[in-house]
């Protein structure tokens, strides 16, 4: 398959698709078109002498400094080489794919002023494989990821590093290698490839993509905890939650009673109480809310990845230029603090759904800690204190990084977004809940074990894939090995695929 860039319609199943699956991508002819037009609109306003920002001024401070016809060559070069100031460990190869996707999506707008050959050595980096080595840290996401954005822009110059079939090479012998010209960075060219909020945005549309299968997955272990735990399930009835009208409430009691369907629990063939405690109660209001956050994070993002986030901005069809703050990093920033709290406040639930199974005075009958041979034995125990260190890390991690502005470039940049730092916590807030959501997994599993009856075909199924991974826990064993392959298991997403195959999807789309 190829994707299709015109500027539009681009998801975050598209970034997913390219940055991690190598899916190759080619620019519509109109979009083509487009940059064309917007670059010869630049060159005629150049010729004629008009001051406009970061073509013939410097920026940020400095932008009413007017530079001469030899500087406005020079500039854009020493302006890539003095924004490449990152710091820290090389980035994954997938964020570094999904930056460049979305800013060749910028581009096809025709609304950036660059050559065209920048966005197409941009296209066939991606589809060649030549992915330039940036550092993880050094965006404060408000005039774009400018220093990690940078370290991209090195490669136009024939600079900087990249990676290229499993190597790191200097940036020109990883071009060469893989057939593709330095094409150099004439007047506005490396302010348009750094311009924006690209690194926060494409990471974000990698961690959602993550963490709505996540919750999908969160949904599932409640429903294995719920059937241990002999459940009133009366709460998860479609029409209360209905009659509220939050539609991730809706989803999350439709997905959990799915999941218990045909068992005798779902049946009324088990007592169980009037009423049940908020961990059990009131999971689908909890769970369905970080559906309506992820749902309106991912609404923000799919802005971002269409938008035009320059500065400035061309408008070939007026002959307009205008300057303001469309890399403002904001706009996502905000709704994917509240996504990442949100991963947290579900991994905080999934936690008391599991001390409520260890805990002999909660659990319905079930045995302390999960053990046969409570004393001698501690059973899951100890499995608790490790997800306890992992939820006060994400509780740490979810204060909001969208509020921590440090003025920058002498003042002018006197707010900005830190959208990097949360789209970088976020990913470890989501690496935590792997860990706790595979602990429940493990002890509702073993809770299971210990129930004489029968469960819900989705659970059924959830159960039988966790047991391809953790045996039961007959006597103590170190379990440092069954937490980290819990984790890899619930990372991996093969729990949500085997139960799909007999549940149907989860995600509300078939009712």
């Amino acid at each position: 398959m190829t994707l299709i860039i015109k500027g539009a319609g681009l998801t975050v199943e598209d970034v997913v698709k390219v940055a991690r699956h190598n899916e190759q991508v080619v620019l519509h002819p109109d979009a083509m078109e487009r940059i064309r037009k917007c670059r010869a609109m630049l060159e005629d306003k150049i010729r004629a002498g008009e001051i406009m920002y970061g073509v013939n001024t410097g920026i940020g401070e400095f932008s009413e400094v007017v530079l001469n016809d030899e500087q406005v060559q020079d500039f854009q070069k020493y302006l890539i080489y003095n924004h490449a100031a990152g710091i820290g460990d090389p980035m994954p190869l997938e964020w570094v794919r999904g930056a460049m996707l979305s800013r060749i999506n910028v581009h096809a707008h025709g609304n950036s002023g660059c050559r065209p050959e920048i966005t197409q050595t941009l296209v066939e980096m991606l589809n060649k494989g030549v992915t330039p080595q940036v550092c993880t840290k050094g965006s404060v996401g408000a005039c774009g990821d400018l220093a990690p954005m940078s370290q991209i822009a090195l490669l136009l110059l024939g600079e900087g590093k990249a990676y290229y079939e499993g190597e790191v090479y200097p940036g020109a012998e990883a071009l060469e290698k893989a057939g593709i010209p330095v094409p150099g960075l004439k007047a506005r060219d490396g302010l348009a490839t750094i311009n924006g909020s690209n690194f926060m945005t494409a990471m974000s549309a990698l961690f959602l993509y993550d963490a709505e299968r996540w919750l999908s997955q969160a949904e599932i272990a409640a429903a294995m905890s719920l059937e241990a735990l002999k459940a009133n399930m009366k709460p998860y009835t479609s029409k209360l939650h209905e009659a509220r009208g939050f539609p991730g409430a809706v989803r999350s009691a439709r997905a959990i009673s799915r999941l218990v369907a045909g068992g005798d629990l779902k049946e009324n063939k088990i007592q169980c109480k009037v009423q049940d405690a908020y961990s059990m109660r009131s999971t689908p209001q909890v769970i369905g809310t970080a559906h309506d956050a992820m749902a309106y994070a991912r609404e923000q993002v799919e802005i971002e990845l269409n938008g035009v986030g320059d500065n400035p901005v061309f408008f070939p069809e007026e002959n307009l230029q205008l300057s303001g703050a469309n890399f403002q990093g904001t706009p996502v920033s905000l709704p994917m603090d509240m996504a990442g709290a949100s991963i947290t406040m579900i991994s905080v639930m999934s936690e008391r759904r599991m001390n409520r199974l260890n805990n002999p005075a909660l659990s319905v009958g079930l045995p302390a800690f999960l053990t046969k041979g409570a004393g001698m034995f501690s059973g899951l125990m100890l499995s608790q204190y490790t997800a306890d260190m992992q939820i006060v890390e994400q509780r740490i991690l979810s204060t909001p990084a969208s509020i921590q502005s440090i003025p920058a470039a002498a003042d002018q940049e006197d707010f900005v977004s830190m959208g990097m730092n949360t789209a970088l916590k976020n990913f470890q807030i989501l690496d935590n809940a792997y860990g706790v959501l595979g602990i429940e997994f493990m002890a509702a599993a073993q809770a299971l074990d210990f129930r004489e009856y029968n469960f819900g075909k989705g659970v059924s199924r959830a159960r039988e894939v966790i047991r391809k991974y953790v045996e039961f826990l007959d006597v103590d064993r170190p379990l440092y090995d069954d937490h980290n392959n819990m984790k890899a298991l619930v990372r991996s997403c093969e729990i949500l695929e085997e139960v799909e195959k007999v549940t149907g999807k989860l995600d509300g789309t078939n009712g």
